[in-house]
């Protein structure tokens, strides 16, 4: 029984093998024969390099790095070492930079990409009014030191508009802003957990108990304190604040 189910089974391979066509895969790269060719592989090549851009347009032109930065100040000002995680605290900033920078991608989608995706306006002009709604947050929240710093650096005339001021120039200053009121920020949220940590070392040491760290009767303290002032909300809170 087992032997005719054999040759039965090696029948219908020899007969499909027959009757079924295996399709081929060609992968050769050729010319484009219209100017319609050549506006779909520039589409494609444009979305790959968008994909691949993207984290780095998320740290440098968001206000990711002022969340990520200040959440680093927190974990180490409380001495709790990787308590939150690092996981967790990239992923709170890239929620809360997806809830800034909502209304303003909103705005880049509807006055660029989408006009362009629907053959009303070309490349050069989808990506101007596309970046303008960038420009004008960037523009915002980037000190005017910092702005002129990069003007004098290419020795390039003060702007009429927010249009004339190139993303070559406001990423580089919006970033070195966003660096400036970060470290503000974690050193304020510094202080006073400074002064709690001052003041354990002070009592520990007129009790003679030198050898114990103060870090280890400090930690329950500095976390009490900030769950009992509500911490997270009070930060997240004036971080937002803070973003014009």
């Amino acid at each position: 029984m087992l032997r005719i189910l054999i040759v039965l089974l090696g029948i219908v391979t020899i007969i499909g093998a027959e009757t079924v066509q295996i399709p081929t895969m060609n992968f050769a790269l050729s010319a484009p024969d219209t100017p319609k060719q050549l506006v779909s592989s520039l589409n494609v090549l444009v979305v790959l390099t968008l994909l691949f851009l993207a984290p780095s347009m998320v740290l440098v032109m968001t206000t990711f790095t002022r969340f990520i930065i200040v959440f680093g100040f927190l974990r180490q000002a409380l001495g709790t070492q990787q308590v939150p995680p690092t996981q967790l605290l990239v992923m709170l900033a890239m929620v809360l930079t997806f809830f800034v920078m909502e209304p303003v991608g909103t705005k880049a989608y509807e006055a660029g990409i989408k006009p362009y995706m629907a053959e009303e306006i070309g490349y050069e002009e989808a990506f101007d009014k596309t970046a303008l709604p960038f420009k004008n947050f960037m523009i915002r929240n980037t000190r005017e030191k910092d702005l002129a710093l990069f003007f004098r650096i290419r020795k390039m005339q003060n702007p009429k508009s927010v249009a004339d001021v190139p993303l070559s120039i406001i990423i580089p200053a919006f970033v070195i802003s966003e660096l400036k009121t970060a470290f503000e920020i974690g050193f304020l949220i510094f202080l006073p957990f400074l002064v709690i940590d001052m003041v354990v070392a002070s009592i520990l040491m007129s009790m003679g108990m030198m050898m114990l760290p103060p870090v280890m009767i400090s930690l329950p303290f500095k976390i009490l304190v900030f769950v009992l002032i509500d911490g997270w909300s009070l930060l997240i809170g004036n971080l937002i604040a803070s973003i014009k």
